[in-house]
């Protein structure tokens, strides 16, 4: 009876406090009773976006988040206080939340997208990606973008292959995130749909390029705040590691954005809520976003197309052929004691199973693996374990 007191007693609290954050929301934010799911659910004392929030926290995808590259392969090897996938993502969702806050924003919206944009990220990052775009597309089954993968995986492959059965206005956020476009102003486009989304998935997958706004204010605030986070702490990085001196950042960009991570974060967020507030779009001013543009090319030329950053890259990349080819094989002559079958499809339900390919199968495999477990398992195949005589 206790039991039962208690929990009617949370959900009249819960129902409480969401009617009363909601009654604090800007105009042109998104209330729960807009948010839409593909399948239709019990009720929830929780608000929809809080319960996205929770079931993406609570996903074996954002577990692997700590395991995989941001910038530095092997961050967390190399050096602890360095950026890992999960650092990035936390800090995406900080900043984002903070500029929604004072723009009166929902701000469980903002934290269920924000904390899972990046779980398709392959191992490491971007230039795991790129070979493993090229591997797919040469097995017929498309490009491979992590925004995309990212929507794969809440859909189709968490929960044993059942999917997490988030919100449009979610989903929607995580393949509208593209932090790589700058933008100065994003103007949201409500109404999408369904087949809105597919067609850019087809879109991008065959590799034409298609950008997508965000429907929601959310998901704009998003988008701005994955570039607000990464852009200085991977300068701070490359400093720690000796890759750039902070005296190489241009002094006209120091003087407009800041010198350090924490200023140009600070110069960036504030920036966005002064232009922003009480407006149906988010944007930087043109002095601030013209920097931000300069400083962006800055890092791809310094830093992430450094070839001291690709010391290692024809060995991944032939990694990535490998363990596409061996695990593919193993698909197709039905090797159960394979990784695929033992770490990954064993815990797969009918529905995951009948409805995917196995080139699909292996790509979402290799897709969701960290960076050290991509190492011991390309390992295991290709060094021989040699055994010894007994006498």
């Amino acid at each position: 009876m206790k039991r039962k007191e208690i929990e009617q007693f949370f959900d009249e609290i819960t129902h409480r406090v969401v009617e009363e954050n909601e009654r604090m929301l800007s105009p042109y934010a998104t209330r729960s009773e807009d948010a839409v799911r593909r399948f239709p659910e019990p009720p929830d004392p929780r608000s929809p976006f809080a319960l996205d929030r929770d079931r993406i926290l609570y996903s074996g995808a954002f577990r692997r988040y700590a395991g995989k590259t941001q910038v530095i392969y092997f961050a967390s090897l190399l050096d602890e206080m360095l950026t890992s996938r999960i650092l990035h993502t936390l800090s995406v969702s900080q900043v984002a939340r903070t500029i929604g806050k004072f723009l009166g924003l929902n701000q469980e919206l903002i934290d269920a997208i924000a904390l899972s944009h990046d779980l398709g990220h392959s191992p490491f990052g971007h230039d795991g990606e790129k070979f493993l775009s090229q591997i797919c597309e040469a097995h017929g089954i498309g490009q491979y973008h992590h925004h995309i993968q990212s929507l794969h995986i809440v859909d189709n492959v968490a929960k044993k292959g059942k999917g997490l059965n988030l919100t449009f206005q979610v989903r929607d956020g995580i393949l509208s995130h593209d932090g790589e476009v700058h933008n100065q102003k994003l103007v949201p486009r409500p109404h999408k749909t369904e087949e809105d989304l597919q067609e850019y998935i087809r879109a991008r997958k065959s590799g034409q390029y298609m950008d997508m706004m965000p429907m929601t204010l959310e998901g704009c605030v998003m988008r701005l705040s994955d570039t607000i986070a990464y852009i200085g702490q991977d300068i701070e990085d490359a400093i720690r590691i000796g890759l750039i001196q902070r005296d190489e950042i241009p002094r006209d960009l120091q003087a407009v954005l800041g010198r350090t991570n924490g200023e140009i974060m600070d110069t960036l967020i504030k920036d966005v809520i002064y232009n922003s507030y009480g407006k149906p779009y988010v944007c930087f001013s043109p002095e601030i976003s013209e920097a931000l543009l300069a400083l962006k090319k800055f890092n791809y030329d310094r830093i992430y197309l450094n070839r001291k950053l690709k010391q290692d890259h024809e060995k991944i990349e032939r990694g990535f052929h490998l363990l596409f080819e061996i695990f593919y094989r193993d698909l197709q002559t039905g090797n159960k004691r394979s990784r695929i079958f033992r770490d990954f499809l064993e815990t797969k339900d009918q529905r995951y199973l009948d409805m995917t390919n196995n080139a699909e199968k292996v790509r979402d495999f290799i897709g969701g693996m960290t960076d050290r477990y991509f190492v011991e398992v390309l390992q295991e195949l290709t060094i021989p374990r040699m055994k010894l005589r007994e006498r």
